[in-house]
C-alpha cells in the first residue's frame, strides 16, 4: 500500500543536561522514567537491530521493530498500533552535541492524518516532559 502525502510527521525536540552517550542508553533502558518503555504494564523489549518489542499501556498495544541503532547518535524503529490504524510507522530518535548538553530530536513519521495519529503528540510530548528530569537528578546527585 502507497503512504499518502497527507500522512503525518510529528518532530519533538529537547535539549538534556547529559552526553549524547548517556542520553541514548537511557532511552533504551526501561529503569529511566520518561522513555516510552518505563511506563506501561507490559514490555518485551529487545533493542538490538531488527530486535522486536512489544508494548501494552492502558489497555493498547504498540510493536515494531528496531531498524537502526548508531549507539550515542540514532535510535529508529517501526511503531504500530491501533492509533496508527494498524500501518507502520516510523520512529527516529537522534542525539546531537550541544555545548555540554544533548538535543535530542523525536520524528515519528508516516502517521495517519487523523485524531488517533495527532493524539501521538501529545502522548510523546508527556514522554519528553518527563525525560529530561532523570538526567537534571543525576547531574545534583554528582
Amino acid at each position: 500500500m502507497e503512504r499518502s502525502k497527507t500522512d503525518l510527521v510529528l518532530k519533538i525536540e529537547r535539549v538534556i543536561s547529559a552526553t549524547p552517550a548517556e542520553v541514548y542508553k537511557g532511552w533504551l533502558d526501561p529503569k529511566v522514567k520518561g522513555n516510552p518503555w518505563n511506563m506501561g504494564d507490559k514490555l518485551i523489549l529487545n533493542a538490538k537491530l531488527n530486535g522486536f518489542f512489544y508494548w501494552f499501556i492502558h489497555g493498547t498495544p504498540h510493536y515494531g521493530r528496531f531498524t537502526k541503532l548508531d549507539k550515542a547518535k540514532k535510535i529508529q524503529h517501526t511503531w504500530m498500533s491501533p492509533y496508527t490504524e494498524g500501518e507502520e510507522s516510523t520512529v527516529t530518535v537522534t542525539f546531537a552535541k550541544k555545548g555540554s548538553d544533548t538535543l535530542m530530536t523525536l520524528v515519528h513519521a508516516g502517521l495517519p492524518n487523523t485524531e488517533k495519529g495527532k493524539a501521538h503528540n501529545e502522548g510523546w510530548n508527556e514522554f519528553l516532559d518527563l525525560f529530561p528530569k532523570h538526567f537534571a537528578k543525576k547531574k545534583k546527585k554528582k
